[in-house]
């Protein structure tokens, strides 16, 4: 009796083991978040140097794409190209904000990546991104109209991202 009873806590811990196993290889379901919830009411100061920008509400009163990155990010780098589509095939609904960088290194990264966006804010201390639930660079939200989070992708942008981004970006004003 007293073997069986041992054999309990290690069948838990196999389990487990299979559970976490499972989890991790199947992440899609982490990766998209369908969220409501208030942008940040934060003034962004521009790349350019110029005034601010908000969010909550966006800019020109439509569902806006606001994307979260920086010059020493290797997978901003690598996404960039699926911005510079949405960016084509949303002209002025995509935003830039340059998370804990220079505007100097900025610039240079997109002069060399082309620029997808139509405004770039500066978060130089990460205080924007941490407002609006950012865990990491790149990041993209779609704020609606009326200044709600209605997705948030915390991974590089792939296919699926864009295809995600694209639906938010036509959902009905709420």
């Amino acid at each position: 009796m007293k073997r069986w009873m041992a054999a309990i806590p290690v069948g838990a811990l196999v389990l487990f083991a299979v559970l976490a196993g499972y989890q991790l290889s199947h992440p899609e379901k982490a990766e998209f978040e369908r969220i409501s919830r208030a942008a940040p009411e934060f003034d962004f100061a521009r790349l350019d140097g110029e005034g601010t920008i908000r969010f909550a509400p966006p800019p020109g009163g439509q569902n806006v794409v606001v994307n979260l990155f920086a010059s020493w990010c290797a997978p901003c780098e690598a996404e960039h190209p699926k911005l510079m589509d949405l960016g084509a095939a949303w002209p002025g609904r995509v935003y830039g904000v340059l998370y804990k960088d220079t505007a100097a290194n900025g610039r240079k990264f997109l002069d060399e990546m082309g620029n997808p966006y139509a405004d770039i804010a500066m978060d130089p201390d990460g205080q924007g991104g941490l407002d609006f639930g950012l865990t990491g660079v790149p990041e993209t939200f779609v704020i609606s109209a009326d200044g709600e989070i209605l997705l948030h992708i915390n991974r590089p942008l792939d296919e699926a991202g864009v295809k995600r981004v694209s639906e938010a970006l036509e959902a009905p004003r709420s």
